[in-house]
């Protein structure tokens, strides 16, 4: 997390910092990213950012935070105009994501390498981070949705859909990895179509 000395900064300068982590992280994720480049792009001193992050690791974790918290209240302002049926709200919420994406490019480039399955150090503590935050975030964007469609349990069905979606998603992350990611049109074009026809599979098993 930042020092004290971060938040006393103006916030053009703060801006800068967060903006120059962004680029670097997002063209080459926390291995392989430079804290020389880094600083080159914010237009302050290797030391200055060290006063300011104790460490890469804590630079990237402040940049990644911000960048999730944004995603996640553009999603919140939007949930409630999507449908109660679970498996048309799983693909309107999919592409409400990538709408953003494609809004936000390089934020979301680096949103995708941190959460593409690896066994590096960094993804292992990111998932630590973050896995809990994601559930809660699943279970609330279905809260309301109509059940009475469901041949079995509530809770048991929703924990099945979680698991298809985390396998999915981690395979899709994983495949296009060697994409453009600059053209996420086309890769959210790609993704829709793959999980609709999933969808399908799963709801002849789950719905009457």
């Amino acid at each position: 997390m930042p020092t004290p000395l971060f938040w006393e900064l103006d916030t053009e300068k703060q801006q800068n910092i967060f903006t120059a982590g962004v680029s670097e992280f997002a063209d080459y994720g926390y291995e392989n990213s430079s804290t020389n480049r880094i600083v080159r792009k914010a237009g302050i001193s290797k030391g200055s950012l060290f006063k300011y992050f104790p460490t890469k690791e804590d630079f990237y974790f402040y940049v990644l935070d911000e960048i999730t918290a944004e995603l996640i209240s553009s999603l919140e302002e939007k949930i409630n105009t999507l449908s109660t049926d679970l498996f048309q709200r799983i693909v309107e919420f999919s592409v409400l994501e990538f709408s953003w994406y494609i809004l936000y490019p390089e934020k979301s480039k680096m949103i995708i390498k941190a959460f593409t399955k690896n066994d590096t150090d960094i993804y292992k503590k990111t998932i630590l981070k973050y896995g809990n935050r994601e559930q809660e975030i699943y279970y609330w964007f279905l809260q309301d949705i109509d059940t009475t469609q469901f041949r079995w349990n509530r809770q048991k069905t929703l924990d099945m859909v979680k698991w298809f979606l985390k396998g999915f998603n981690d395979d899709f992350l994983t495949r296009i990895q060697k994409q453009a990611y600059s053209d996420f049109e086309m890769i959210k074009k790609e993704y829709v179509k793959e999980l609709s026809e999933y969808i399908e599979i799963l709801k002849a098993g789950i719905v009457k």
